[in-house]
C-alpha cells in the first residue's frame, strides 16, 4: 500500500506535469521577451516577475535571465525550443535577484556557460542561504544549492559573446540597482538589454547605490538606442525619453534625503516624508519606497 501510494504522490506532484513554453514575442529580428506583469513576488506567482528571454544567432543561442522558479525556467528552455533547434550555449544572469536567477537550473548542460558580472558569484553565495530558506515560505517553490548557479564566465569590464553572426556586448557596471548590474547590447538591432537597471511602470528598487545609478543612468542616456528591454515594464522604443521617469525619482529621493540630512532630521522623519509626491506615479510604491529612503539615506548620510 505505501509503494503505491508514494507512487501515486509522485504521479501527481507538480513537477511530474509537463510544462508549457512560456509566452514569449520576437520584440526585434532573433530577440525574443517574456514579458511579466507587474506584482509582488508570493506564494500565487511563485516569484515569476520579471522581464526574461532569449537572443538566437547562427550558431547558438544566449538566455538572458532564467525566470522566477524552477518550472518558469522549464518553461523558457521549452520556448526556446519552440523558436529555434539551435542550441543554447549561453544563460546570462543580469544580476543576483531571485525572478531573475531561480531558473537556472533548467539549462545546466553539456555545452552551455553561465555568465555574470564578476561580483555576481560572490553575491550568490551570500544570499544563498536566505534565498533556500525562504522560497517555499514565500514563493511555493522549492530551490537548493542546485539551483543558485554561479558565472563559468565572469565579466569584469565587457565582454564580446558572438553567437554566430551576432555579437552582445557585456557591460559589468559599478553599483548601481545592484552591485552585479549586467547590461546586453546587441550590436545588430541596436536593442540594449538592461534589465533592472530600468524599472518602468513598477517603482525603482534599490539593492545598491542610488548615486552609483544615478551614475550610470547619467552614462546611459546619452547613448542611442533602437529598442530597450527593461526588467520590468513595457518596451522602450523612445530611448532615452522613458527612462526620466526612474531617473527623475531617484534624482527627487537623492535630493530631498540630502535636504534631511542638512536639517537635521532622522532616518525615521525621512522615511515619512521623503518621496510622498511619487507615491501615484508608481506601482508597488508602498512595498519598495520606504526600503529605498532607508537605503538612499544611510548611502548619503555618510558623502562627503
Amino acid at each position: 500500500m505505501k509503494s503505491v501510494l508514494a507512487l501515486l504522490g509522485l504521479l501527481l506532484s507538480p513537477a511530474s506535469f509537463a510544462v508549457s513554453a512560456l509566452p514569449v514575442n520576437e520584440v526585434a529580428p532573433g530577440i525574443y521577451l517574456h514579458l511579466s506583469d507587474h506584482h509582488w513576488p508570493d506564494r500565487d506567482n511563485h516569484g515569476e516577475i520579471a522581464n526574461i528571454g532569449f537572443i538566437v544567432g547562427d550558431k547558438c543561442v544566449a538566455v538572458i535571465d532564467s525566470g522566477g522558479s524552477p518550472q518558469q525556467g522549464i518553461a523558457l528552455r521549452n520556448a526556446v525550443k519552440q523558436v529555434t533547434s539551435t542550441p543554447i550555449c549561453y544563460v546570462i544572469n543580469t544580476h543576483v535577484h531571485p525572478d531573475h536567477i531561480y531558473g537556472n537550473l533548467a539549462f545546466k548542460g553539456a555545452g552551455v556557460q553561465f555568465v555574470g558580472h564578476h561580483k555576481l558569484a560572490r553575491a550568490m553565495a551570500s544570499r544563498a542561504p536566505h534565498y533556500i530558506s525562504r522560497a517555499d515560505e514565500l514563493l511555493n517553490i522549492h530551490v537548493d544549492q542546485d539551483n543558485i548557479i554561479p558565472p563559468d564566465i565572469e565579466v569584469k569590464d565587457s565582454l564580446n559573446l558572438d553567437l554566430g553572426n551576432r555579437s552582445l556586448l557585456l557591460t559589468a557596471h559599478p553599483t548601481a540597482h545592484t552591485d552585479n548590474d549586467l547590461s546586453i547590447y546587441d550590436k545588430t538591432t541596436n536593442t540594449m538589454w538592461l534589465a533592472d537597471l530600468l524599472f518602468l511602470e513598477h517603482i525603482p528598487v534599490i539593492d545598491g547605490s542610488l548615486k552609483g545609478w544615478l551614475n550610470e543612468l547619467t552614462k546611459l542616456e546619452k547613448n542611442q538606442y533602437k529598442l530597450v528591454i527593461p526588467g520590468h515594464g513595457k518596451l522602450v522604443k523612445d530611448w532615452p525619453v522613458s527612462m526620466q521617469a526612474e531617473k527623475n525619482y531617484l534624482t527627487q529621493l537623492s535630493n530631498e534625503i540630502r535636504a534631511e540630512i542638512k536639517s537635521g532630521k532622522t532616518l525615521e522623519h525621512a522615511v515619512a516624508n521623503v518621496g510622498l509626491n511619487a507615491k501615484n506615479q508608481w506601482q508597488l510604491y508602498e512595498q519598495f519606497h520606504r526600503k529605498n529612503v532607508t537605503l538612499g539615506f544611510a548611502e548619503l548620510e555618510w558623502e562627503d
